[in-house]
């Protein structure tokens, strides 16, 4: 008789089936409406994730509760949702007309508004991509506030630690503290969390502001707070998808007003019949690399262009970005602020009327059709393949947008080098599906080489978000023959929109060019290189201009 062979799974197996399960879960949940995150219906989400064990989350299955993703995931929702019991997801609904004030994350575009003590609306407008990302920040912090709970609940009558009824007097206090009374705040905070002293000091001030410097105590504990009604009172956290969002996602409804509104302002300066060229990169690096560096020459005399670059990116800069923004108005740019609900502002630039000897680009040659660039600043997952996909369509059905290319420059993660460096895509994998696009891209690895950054061409991977990556699945993509150098979240999804437009809609030219190129904002197989361990900084700044400066000198006709 034959022997049965015991089959196991890789890590890298395990990882990919959580971060599928993950995401049929997700989309149940959203279709039946509401769920307890820490409840039954949220079992399935919370094993999935502590099983996947993203690196951007650090120590979530450990007992100590894990600072660095803390940080993270707390800068990217709105101030308060830490105190709200519930969470109300919806679309644009109309709270902008009302007595209540927008609530921004620092680090994702998205407006959120306080109902009440215990009621957090959050505005979902870019698509799935974004409820998949608030989602799994939730689950984060709630698995997170359960450890605090464990940590400092006694018994189930309520009874708690000496530590928490000490950081208790500390919260409760309206007056900033004292340099004393936070050291002893701290203290007791470290026990709680299961930490040092040493490392909850060293990440405090980066949870402060300079209204709510002590903001850092305040998370700590209302987690812990609401966690523990959960078990002694039962009064369990909800989160909830609106009506009307369950109606609106899918359909494009932001998208279509988006585009529609790029198209109105093309066809009211005379530019529907122009060669369009769409880039999609954020809202200074086109604008400045075309007319920073003549403009201001002569106050950073003997200073490279990428200096100058630099020195424009810095928080101090308002002054001279504002210089810059005013000759490209005066030279052909027409600037969109978004009022769609997309959160991507647009800018227009009309070749022709560019005086081309105040530009970095003097011998550019353009032709006889002067051609028109449309700058749209970055999408967020899914929401890149909504925007593309009405953006390519015809104007009013009828009129045919002559697209001559599409460019896509953006950060990414990367899984051999580090922060800093180039990546030049030649196919697309979509993660979790059978889908893969390959291209000919415009942008080659040799155009970037002479500039003391390393360059890596070959596939990337488009992830469901860059909060649900573990090592060992971007190991197995990475060393496996798929030879993945890097993951980002929109690359498929703009390359499916481009190529159902170019080659089967046929509502742009069939032969539409590609560009796309990356940097790397950070190496998710490097220990302390993850995103949660801070921002690029100047490092980012010389390969994101010589990106954009590529591409524009294609789209000049510069050799």
């Amino acid at each position: 008789m034959k022997e049965t062979k015991h089959i196991s799974r890789s890590r890298a197996q395990e990882s990919s089936a959580a971060i599928e399960k993950m995401y049929i879960t997700m989309r149940h949940l959203f279709n039946r409406g509401f769920y307890k995150p820490m409840g039954v219906s949220g079992d399935s989400l919370r094993e999935s994730l502590l099983a996947l064990r993203p690196e951007i989350y650090g120590n979530i299955a450990e007992e100590k509760v894990e600072l660095n993703g803390l940080l993270y995931v707390i800068e990217r929702l709105p101030i308060g949702i830490e105190q709200c019991r519930f969470i109300n997801l919806t679309s644009d609904e109309g709270y902008s007309k009302s007595h209540f004030q927008p609530i921004v994350p620092p680090k994702r575009r998205r407006n959120c508004y306080r109902i009440d003590e215990e009621q957090m609306n959050v505005e979902i407008t870019r698509g799935r991509s974004d409820i998949y990302d608030i989602l799994t920040h939730l689950t984060f912090i709630f698995i997170e506030s359960h450890k605090i709970k464990n940590r400092v609940l006694i018994d189930d009558g309520g009874e708690v630690s000496r530590d928490w009824q000490k950081l208790e007097q500390a919260v409760m206090q309206t007056k900033k503290l004292t340099l004393v009374e936070k050291e002893k705040a701290i203290s007791h905070v470290a026990n709680i969390l299961a930490r040092t002293f040493e490392e909850v000091l060293d990440i405090y001030d980066s949870f402060g502001s300079e209204t709510a410097p002590d903001r850092f105590l305040h998370v700590i504990y209302w987690l812990g707070k609401l966690a523990i009604e959960e078990i002694v009172e039962n009064n369990k956290r909800t989160i909830t998808f609106s009506p009307v969002l369950r109606e609106r996602l899918g359909h494009h409804i932001h998208g279509e007003i988006w585009a529609t509104n790029i198209k109105e302002v093309l066809k009211a300066n005379d530019l529907l019949k122009r060669p369009i060229h769409v880039i999609s990169a954020n809202m200074h690096s086109v604008m400045n690399s075309i007319f920073a560096t003549p403009l201001l020459k002569t106050k950073y005399k003997g200073k490279t262009d990428f200096f100058i670059y630099e020195e424009l990116s810095g928080s101090g800069s308002k002054e001279i970005r504002a210089q810059v923004e005013d000759l490209a108005l005066k030279n052909g740019m027409i600037s969109l602020p978004d009022c769609s609900g997309t959160n991507i502002d647009v800018q227009i630039f009309d070749t022709a009327k560019i005086d081309w000897s105040k530009t970095a680009f003097s011998h550019a040659n353009v032709g006889e059709e002067k051609p028109v660039l449309i700058v749209m600043d970055y999408a967020f997952g899914e929401q890149a393949y909504e925007t593309i996909d009405e953006l390519l369509k015809p104007f009013k059905k009828e009129t045919l947008l002559n697209v001559k290319s599409v460019s896509i420059m953006g950060k990414a993660g990367i899984l051999e080098g580090g922060k800093g460096d180039i990546m030049i895509p030649t196919a697309h994998i979509n993660e979790g599906t059978a889908d893969n696009y390959f291209f000919e891209n415009e942008l080659t690895g040799a155009m970037f080489e002479g500039n003391d950054i390393d360059i890596y061409e070959g596939a990337m991977v488009t992830v469901l978000g860059t909060s649900l990556q573990n090592r060992d699945l971007l190991k197995f993509f990475h060393e496996s023959t798929w030879g993945v150098i890097g993951l980002e979240m929109e690359g498929s999804y703009y390359q499916k929109a481009i190529q159902s437009a170019s080659k089967i809609r046929k509502s742009v030219p069939h032969d539409i060019k590609v560009r796309y190129a990356y940097y790397a904002s950070d190496n998710p197989l490097e220990t302390g290189s993850t995103l949660a361990s801070g921002g690029l900084g100047t490092t980012g700044v010389k390969p994101t201009y010589l990106i954009t400066i590529k591409i524009l000198e294609q789209i000049f006709n510069i050799k």
